[in-house]
């Protein structure tokens, strides 16, 4: 029998980094098993929407409507309506329940998907230690129900081009992302550098984040850029110095395999899974204290043998992981249940 996976969230042109996962997945199941054949299951706001898409040979699309098909039904997103013949289920974060990171309903209606996601699933993936440790205590599913396979990603020819004095920021901007201290903290550096904030500003909370940048001494030098395409994504990185990603809260951290794929010098924080995916390929701070995060900046723009030494480190951290990795690994997953 087929396998069914709901790929809703793989549609847009402005994926997030659930959706870049949910296209990973998708496609790259289907590449490496040409003899199977994949369902790509939608929801009905979306189906109409899929068809733009062109799926390749082994796929074809369902309406996710009811018990969703298939021999195996994986949810890329911890959602499950209805539980298959055999669940398996992607949890990317519990944030919502444990920060004042959304709205009180939204968190109420987030809780609940996510506590019956867990309970109707026969097995749960986790993108880091640190996500499967928060399914674990908050919605009290035994270890031996969840396996950890981390995100993905490409890594790009080393790139030539000179780096200029530029601080590179990648995310939505919301409260979880903590752009406003980082904001404060790059007022310290020399007036020679810049930063750039590179993703869409209608978070949570995006407002008293933006109101940092707009009341900043140094806002002549703060680039609010939205969220840009992949090829203006890749000539930031490219271009940038030093990559600060301070969050408060992250399941995974997409974000840093792409810095550290790209050759980029990392500050990032020391909580939540940032240090899982980071390793000894970043420069930790505590993202609560602006004063770190400000010294932290200081010691990458000053220290180009500290610049050359993450950049070398995060080349080589990125290399171990692979979207061949994870689609390897969950069709394994697949295999404990058919």
């Amino acid at each position: 029998m087929p396998i069914a996976l709901d790929a809703t969230y793989s549609l847009g042109d402005n994926l997030s980094g659930i959706g870049v996962y949910s296209r990973e997945l998708l496609f790259g199941l289907a590449r490496a098993h040409p003899q199977e054949e994949f369902l790509y299951c939608y929801r009905p706001h979306r189906f109409l929407r899929s068809y733009r898409d062109r799926l390749p040979k082994n796929a074809v699309r369902r309406l996710l409507v009811g018990t969703p098909p298939g021999d195996v039904f994986h949810a890329l997103n911890q959602r499950v309506d209805t539980r298959a013949r055999r669940t398996v289920s992607t949890f990317h974060d519990l944030f919502v329940m444990t920060g004042d990171y959304s709205s009180p309903d939204f968190r109420t209606r987030f809780t609940a998907q996510a506590r019956h996601a867990a309970q109707h699933s026969d097995l749960i993936i986790a993108v880091s230690s640190f996500t499967a440790r928060h399914v674990e205590t908050l919605l009290h599913v035994p270890a031996s129900r969840i396996r950890i396979v981390p995100h993905g990603v490409h890594l790009p020819p080393v790139s030539s081009a000179p780096r200029e004095n530029l601080v590179l920021f990648v995310g939505a901007i919301q409260r979880r992302k903590n752009v406003a201290r980082l904001v404060k903290a790059f007022e310290r550096l020399p007036a020679a550098w810049r930063l750039a904030l590179a993703g869409a500003p209608d978070g949570y909370g995006a407002a008293e984040e933006l109101r940092a940048v707009e009341e900043s001494p140094r806002r002549a030098a703060i680039d609010v850029l939205g969220y840009v395409s992949n090829a203006s994504l890749e000539r930031l990185y490219q271009r940038a110095s030093i990559f600060a990603f301070p969050s408060l809260d992250e399941g995974f951290g997409m974000p840093l395999l792409e810095a550290m794929a790209h050759g980029v010098p990392i500050l990032t924080s020391s909580r939540s899974a940032l240090p899982e995916v980071a390793g000894d390929a970043a420069l930790l701070v505590d993202p609560l204290d602006t004063d770190a995060i400000a010294d932290g900046l200081d010691r990458l723009a000053q220290d180009a043998s500290l610049r050359a030494n993450l950049t070398r480190r995060g080349r080589a951290r990125a290399s171990n992981f692979s979207w061949e990795s994870a689609v390897s690994q969950t069709w394994n997953i697949y295999q404990e249940l058919r």
